[in-house]
């Protein structure tokens, strides 16, 4: 498939998810099932145009003065993949399966030298209304940029296991995807996105993560798990596992001494862990599955308890951009609700003196330091730490790259090259 082929595939599947909403992968996968024909380069072309059609929605409608499909797509073409409106356009008279041409109106839209200059914040941020006083919250006047950086293509990070390899030998093993050390984290490596139809490396298809060596995880993920500070000998429950990402990460950070006891609430999120530590060869990993008194034994013995919680994942906007046009406020105060029960429950399993880690892949303050401040209120004896110090204790060194309130610090593309992630140490009062 050419170019104006691809761009009226996107176009029906774009058509067909006003039809029929569901997450854009599905519609994906369901495309590829009846258009056999398409071989990996198109559908990796149409991927990306849909996705990229997803990430600034609302900034490629209003530029193009329609929300329709076809508007979408020409916008991104132009605008995100750098095409040239009139040889777009020449492409489309010798392609039997090109859209029509453009119109005149279309071109003009298409080669306007500014066309967001009076658009409203929320459109320039690409976010539903609701949204734009929550983000301006968390991010104060820079929102809108910080918005901007959610929209734009992630890399691919990687956390090298240092249980069976050294960042040396993956980068060699995986010298043709070109990855680099990350800013923060020690064991990351960063394969840079691809531009317009280019394609991320399936680097679970190569032997160094076959043979346990790498892990794909989140940069701001991998500073997560370390910012729990967990130490060889220690006890730590990682309570809302689900495919056991961070429970891979405090192992290896633990060099396999103490123990991690791995818990979900979902037996399906957390299948996939077993296979994953089998892989790693980490032996300190304890899996606790969702069974009445699987945990009891673990009441006040716990030096760190983790609580990865469930959110919206706004944090995770870049990767799974359909998913901001799906939130609404109910969904929300769901997942407040879970998080405030899960927060209630998780102190019990500490000692005096231990530390409860709260993160989100979330950016909105409810499910963040307002969550945790109604917490530390309640309970009397939960503490947040100086989230400044414990940065420049595992980061030693580095530039502070993060929103810090009283109650966490939250991490963004903009700002810290990740996900958007909140993090929150509490130390637990000792007895009177």
């Amino acid at each position: 498939m050419r170019l104006p082929g691809r761009i009226s595939a996107v176009i029906e599947i774009l058509a067909d998810l006003e039809q029929r909403p569901r997450p854009v992968s599905v519609a994906l996968k369901d495309w590829g099932q009846s258009h056999r024909f398409a071989g990996s380069g198109d559908r990796a072309a149409i991927g990306n145009l849909v996705y990229d059609a997803q990430r600034k929605r609302l900034s490629h409608a209003f530029a193009m003065g329609s929300e329709s499909p076809r508007a979408l797509v020409l916008s991104v073409v132009v605008r995100d993949w750098a095409l040239e409106a009139q040889s777009l356009n020449a492409s489309f008279t010798d392609d039997d399966f090109a859209p029509e041409p453009l119109t005149d109106e279309e071109l003009a839209r298409l080669t306007a030298a500014n066309p967001l200059h009076d658009a409203p914040d929320h459109v320039r941020a690409d976010l539903p209304e609701w949204l734009a006083p929550k983000l301006a919250e968390t991010f104060g006047d820079g929102w809108i940029e910080e918005a901007a950086g959610f929209s734009a293509r992630p890399p691919l990070d990687l956390r090298v296991n240092t249980l069976k390899s050294s960042p040396e030998r993956v980068t060699k093993s995986l010298k043709r995807f070109s990855p680099q050390p990350t800013e923060f984290a020690p064991n990351g490596l960063r394969i840079a996105p691809t531009p317009a139809d280019g394609r991320l490396p399936n680097v679970q298809a190569d032997e160094s993560y076959q043979k346990g060596w790498v892990e794909v995880q989140d940069l701001g993920s991998q500073m997560a798990a370390l910012l729990v500070g967990a130490e060889p000998g220690q006890s730590v429950l990682d309570l809302c596992a689900g495919a056991g990402g961070k429970s891979l990460a405090l192992a290896a950070a633990m060099n396999s001494r103490g123990q991690v006891f791995a818990h979900d609430a979902d037996r399906n999120r957390l299948a996939p862990i077993y296979d994953r530590i089998k892989r790693s060869g980490a032996h300190n990993i304890q899996v606790r599955p969702p069974e009445p008194g699987a945990l009891d034994d673990l009441v006040g013995r716990m030096d760190k308890v983790l609580i990865d919680a469930p959110c919206t994942g706004t944090g995770t906007w870049r990767r799974h951009p359909d998913t901001r046009w799906r939130l609404t406020e109910d969904q929300l105060q769901k997942r407040v609700d879970e998080q405030a029960a899960i927060l209630a429950d998780a102190g019990r399993y500490l000692k005096p003196g231990g530390e409860l880690v709260y993160v989100t892949c979330s950016v909105l303050s409810e499910e963040n330091g307002i969550q945790i401040q109604r917490f530390a209120q309640e309970s009397g004896i939960f503490s947040p730490i100086e989230m400044r110090n414990r940065w420049d204790a595992v980061f030693p060194g580095s530039r502070f790259a993060a929103h810090v309130s009283p109650w966490g610090l939250t991490l963004s593309p903009k700002l810290s090259g990740t996900d958007g992630f909140f993090i929150s140490v509490l130390k637990k009062a000792d007895p009177a």
